[in-house]
């Protein structure tokens, strides 16, 4: 008897060290999971994006009421989906970054599917005209997420970034290419002069935006299979992308300002590119 005794008091001791170890792992309740995209367009299009694996929608309740459309398709086209989860503004704002404009709509999911240079060639090469956009070092998500946009717009069929140079496909720049990111594919490389290379010899013709090039509204045609290059503001395209570049392309610009940002040079040259 007692040497069960002792044991009993052993166990005894033992315990309040378990509970203290299991309340330290407590997740905090009253703070939700982070979410990686935000916004009504960004959200909308990933919800009926079936490669995109979901865990949760967070919505306020003014938000869900105009997402009732998106469930709809999304069960019409077979999509399995979570049920959504409703927040009020100022929690919903604790699964976000500061400032970040979420409309009401955030969701917990997986990234896009990781593709290679390679995979966009394989799926452009029975078509008769394909058009990839290239950007050499442009890291702000803004301007990122801006030209993915009118590169969908314009009909482009890839995108490729330098690995070490490019922001991630999540958060404003996903934001800001409202919903782009789920229809343009989107490779990270990581030498752009091979890519081009790589590009050229599957049949591309390979332009460079640059200030020294040839008027873009002169060129005939842009037929058959394009790449356009663009590089980042200021520096513009570095020299060794730009000397594996075909042909160097500019904008005729007339103003007492003859620059502009370069998302905005990237949707007037993806559209005089597209109407040719």
């Amino acid at each position: 008897m007692k040497k069960d005794t002792k044991k009993h008091k052993h166990r005894a001791e033992k315990k309040p060290q378990r509970s203290q170890h299991r309340d330290f792992k407590k997740p905090n309740d009253n703070r939700p999971k982070p979410a990686s995209l935000y916004g009504s367009h960004a959200v909308a299009e990933a919800w009926l994006n079936e490669d995109r694996v979901i865990e949760a929608l967070y919505c306020t309740q003014n938000a869900l009421e105009g997402f009732d459309p998106f469930f709809a398709r999304a069960t019409k086209i077979g999509i399995q989906r979570p049920s959504p989860t409703i927040m009020e503004k100022t929690q919903l704002d604790k699964a976000l970054p500061s400032g970040a404009v979420h409309q009401g709509l955030a969701l917990v999911c997986n990234g896009p599917t990781e593709i290679g240079l390679d995979d966009i060639i394989i799926r452009d090469q029975n078509k008769d005209r394909s058009l990839i956009v290239i950007l050499d070092q442009v890291t702000d998500p803004h301007n990122v997420g801006a030209i993915l946009r009118s590169a969908c717009a314009f009909g482009s069929t890839g995108m490729v970034m330098q690995k070490k140079h490019a922001p991630e496909l999540n958060g404003v720049l996903a934001k800001t290419a409202c919903g782009a990111i789920e229809h343009v594919p989107v490779a990270y490389e990581t030498n752009l002069s091979r890519s081009i290379e790589t590009l050229q010899k599957a049949g591309y013709f390979v332009y460079g935006l640059d200030e020294r090039g040839d008027d873009i509204t002169r060129q005939k045609s842009f037929s058959g299979k394009t790449a356009l290059v663009l590089g980042a503001e200021g520096p513009g395209l570095r020299r060794l992308v730009k000397e594996h570049c075909d042909a160097l392309l500019r904008l005729p610009m007339h103003g007492p300002m003859p620059s502009i940002n370069v998302s905005n040079a990237a949707a007037v040259a993806l559209y005089e590119i597209s109407k040719s």
